[in-house]
């Protein structure tokens, strides 16, 4: 059976990357990313915050573009896929987690928050595309654009 493992993760760094030159020579960096959503509880009808702590392993020329520029508070994007790693403590007992697999990292803002980076993604922000809607109409609405030119091969 084909299967299709595919994740993209917008968040912020939970603490600096973590960087390491393995002795192939190929470079990984290491971090965790917070992924905030919020809801109405229908019961009760209290905003509830639930946040997703996911970590995040980048390697060859990726990771050590991470390493530079990326810092804890930053916002990203990731893209790639999920991993679940297994392994048995000293005790005995049995763990595992899952983590990505980054096959694609965006910087989304400066993470600081005295930035006035309109790119900048915050915890419960919105995307920097929907604040620029906004403000040019005091609502969100999107252009809708083709996504390829005229000049296609078919």
């Amino acid at each position: 059976m084909a299967g299709y493992n595919r994740i993209i993760l917008v968040g912020n760094l939970t603490r600096d990357p973590d960087f390491k030159q393995l002795e192939s020579g190929q470079g990984v960096c290491k971090f965790n990313v917070a992924s905030n959503r919020q809801f109405k509880n229908k019961q009760t009808g209290a905003m509830v915050q639930e946040v997703c702590f996911v970590d995040v392993d980048v390697w060859g020329p990726q990771a050590e573009s991470c390493k530079q520029y990326l810092q804890k508070g930053r916002p990203v994007l990731v893209e790639g896929r999920l991993k679940l790693d297994s392994w048995k403590e000293a005790s005995g007992t049995q763990r595992s987690k899952h983590s990505i697999v980054a096959e694609k990292v965006v910087f989304l803002g400066s993470g600081s928050s005295n930035s006035n980076d309109t790119n900048a993604v915050e915890d419960g922000d919105e995307l920097p595309a929907m604040k620029t809607a906004k403000k040019a109409s005091g609502s969100v609405s999107f252009k809708d654009e083709p996504p390829f030119g005229d000049d296609l091969p078919f």
